[in-house]
């Protein structure tokens, strides 16, 4: 990997990593620079209900309503993560991070925010890494960087994500989408 910053592309989590929160995690990345990265599993519904934590914005959230497990890091933190249509201002309470992704404040009350996005999914934790630790993590093959599109952080079958973002690729990355996720069972 290159010295890029890889903000608002997807760590796709290779085959490598047999076990535990990140396997065959697609994860978003919100922020990266020289300081290290943050981003979010996008492909970890929870069972637990979004009213169950924040009943405000219940009803309100992109189905299913549940909580997602963002990452292993502060899961005891909520993080509203939005899709904002159009180039305009940032709406009242959301800070735009690229493109239409924003984070939205779940402090803001959902009657100034809702007519104003396309998309709310809201995730306990995030995945974190320290100066140079993602680099090293590509490097070494636990992750691979692809393009995000935009449904992918909303969508309607998230448990199928690490699949479908494999799937979509042009080359040999394709061909790993049809890995079987227990290889012993092969």
């Amino acid at each position: 990997m290159e010295s890029e910053y890889l903000s608002g592309r997807l760590l796709v989590a290779t085959p490598q990593i047999g076990e535990g929160v990140f396997h065959r995690s697609v994860v978003l990345l919100l922020h990266h620079d020289a300081d290290g990265a943050q981003g979010i599993v996008l492909n970890r519904p929870m069972e637990a209900p979004v009213d169950a934590v924040l009943p405000m914005w219940d009803g309100h959230v992109t189905p299913p309503g549940v909580l997602f497990e963002g990452g292993p890091v502060g899961l005891d933190t909520a993080m509203g993560l939005v899709t904002v249509p159009g180039d305009g201002e940032e709406p009242m309470g959301v800070k735009r991070l690229f493109g239409g992704v924003g984070l939205v404040d779940l402090d803001t009350p959902p009657v100034l925010v809702i007519p104003e996005i396309a998309g709310l999914r809201i995730f306990a934790g995030y995945a974190g890494w320290s100066p140079g630790q993602l680099e090293d993590e590509v490097k070494t093959g636990s992750w691979y960087v692809v393009d995000a599109e935009a449904r992918d952080a909303f969508s309607d079958h998230p448990e199928d994500l690490w699949v479908r973002v494999l799937r979509r690729q042009r080359d040999h990355l394709a061909f790993v989408s049809t890995f079987p996720p227990d290889p012993s069972m092969n």
